[in-house]
């Protein structure tokens, strides 16, 4: 892979904003990449920790009642940096040694031009105005936090959110990622969105069909052009429209950030990667899942059988593909929900055994409602399937377009009590 990119004075330096399961297991793939890689990424990656303190769990191989790691409370940074491993969030999961825990979020992501977001988002806005006047004015970032922003006039997409808040471009990673198991080194795949701007341009990627052991889908890019374009600072959002961010193109010595090297920097032969340029439909399709998820729940808590979910996975994916492109005609593909891990896999995975398809079922075998299931079975988590059936119908019936959508006006109206879940099959027809 290095030398389809070639030979360059300076490398990308990374860091993974947020250490979770998910984040920390995402920041173990990124680790094991650069250090494979020296030509491209320098080899230690920043990982920002939440700060707090903890002590090793007496079921964890690295419990030893003689040490004080295990029997006074010690900054989880202490710990990942002397055990590598997260004992909190990701226990017996071994991390890369170049992995390097930073609590100051400003100094891990200083100096670093790819930046990986993984972290709840209800902290985005806070965390980047943290980082403002910290990063590199070229940086740029992949966004792994599932979903978008649904209000009743608009829908926003999360990469799109950092971008503005931080003056930089954002894509997407999204699929069918069960933290644990891609941590575990299980085979999984997933899909990364990122549409380069036109001033990164010096060395576009190439055409769909002519990628890094040619199994890897890209989408259009910026062709040859006589004008320099690294001068340009404009670039259209996912809705076609110009963006309110004015890009400052990534210097000539570094690697291109392109799909070929993010390719190579997430890609594992346990964790494969398919890189389109379609930011929207694969943010997309990491909320609107969650909807057609509890619609497989609820009627497989009747027990209607395969047939039934599988009827009502069909008709969610034809609405996922139908929002996405009334809403983000410009730049969304069908193909995106159909072929990618972020649309049609993870759709499989989580109308199969996602927490949304599982309440969801457990609420109509328990006749309680979804909110009371919530409560018992999530110790504090909450179901993003109701949230987003509420956010898009209300969003939906704001544009008069609500009786478009039949599964996901069903759903909302199920979870409000105005339906029966042994009404759907009318509902939807």
């Amino acid at each position: 892979m290095s030398n389809l990119l070639g030979v360059h004075e300076k490398r990308h330096k990374v860091t993974v904003v947020g250490s979770g399961n998910w984040g920390s297991a995402i920041a173990k793939i990124v680790a094991e990449n650069t250090r494979e890689h020296p030509d491209l990424f320098e080899p230690d990656v920043q990982m920002w920790v939440y700060e707090e303190e903890t002590t090793v769990p007496k079921a964890s191989k690295h419990f030893d009642p003689a040490s004080e790691y295990s029997t006074k409370p010690q900054k989880l940074t202490t710990l990942i940096n002397h055990f590598h491993e997260n004992v909190k969030y990701l226990p017996d999961i071994a991390l890369p040694t170049n992995i390097i825990a930073n609590p100051s979020l400003q100094q891990s992501v200083e100096g670093s031009s790819i930046l990986i977001f993984n972290l709840p988002h209800q902290f985005i806005g806070g965390l980047c105005d943290q980082m403002k006047g910290h990063i590199v004015p070229y940086a740029r970032g992949i966004s792994c936090i599932k979903g978008v922003h649904v209000s009743s006039s608009d829908v926003n997409l999360f990469s799109e959110s950092i971008g503005e808040k931080l003056g930089i471009y954002c894509g997407a990673l999204s699929g069918a990622n069960i933290a644990n198991e891609v941590a575990q080194e299980k085979f999984s795949e997933t899909t990364i969105a990122y549409d380069p701007p036109p001033m990164d341009s010096r060395n576009p990627s190439p055409l769909r069909g002519n990628t890094p052991k040619g199994n890897t889908p890209r989408g259009p890019t910026p062709q040859s052009s006589q004008l320099d374009l690294t001068q340009i600072t404009e670039h259209k959002d996912t809705k076609g429209l110009t963006s309110k961010v004015r890009l400052i193109a990534q210097p000539s010595d570094f690697p291109a950030v392109d799909h070929n090297l993010l390719w190579t920097l997430f890609h594992r032969p346990y964790f494969h990667v398919r890189v389109v340029s379609d930011v929207a439909g694969v943010s997309l399709g990491g909320a609107l899942k969650n909807i057609v998820a509890l619609a497989a729940g609820f009627v497989s808590g009747l027990g209607w059988g395969d047939n039934a979910k599988a009827a009502v996975m069909r008709t969610g994916l034809l609405e996922m593909v139908k929002f996405g492109k009334m809403f983000f005609s410009n730049s969304v593909h069908t193909a995106t929900f159909t072929e990618e891990s972020a649309g049609v896999a993870d759709l499989i995975t989580s109308c199969s055994g996602g927490r949304n398809y599982r309440c969801a079922k457990m609420s109509v075998e328990k006749k309680l409602s979804i909110e009371q299931i919530e409560k018992e079975e999530l110790n504090g988590q909450i179901l993003q399937g109701i949230s987003t059936a509420k956010e898009v119908f209300g969003f939906l019936e704001t544009r008069g377009k609500a009786e478009e959508f039949p599964l996901f006006v069903a759903v909302y109206r199920i979870l409000q009590g105005e339906a029966k879940v042994e009404d759907l099959p009318d509902l939807i027809q």
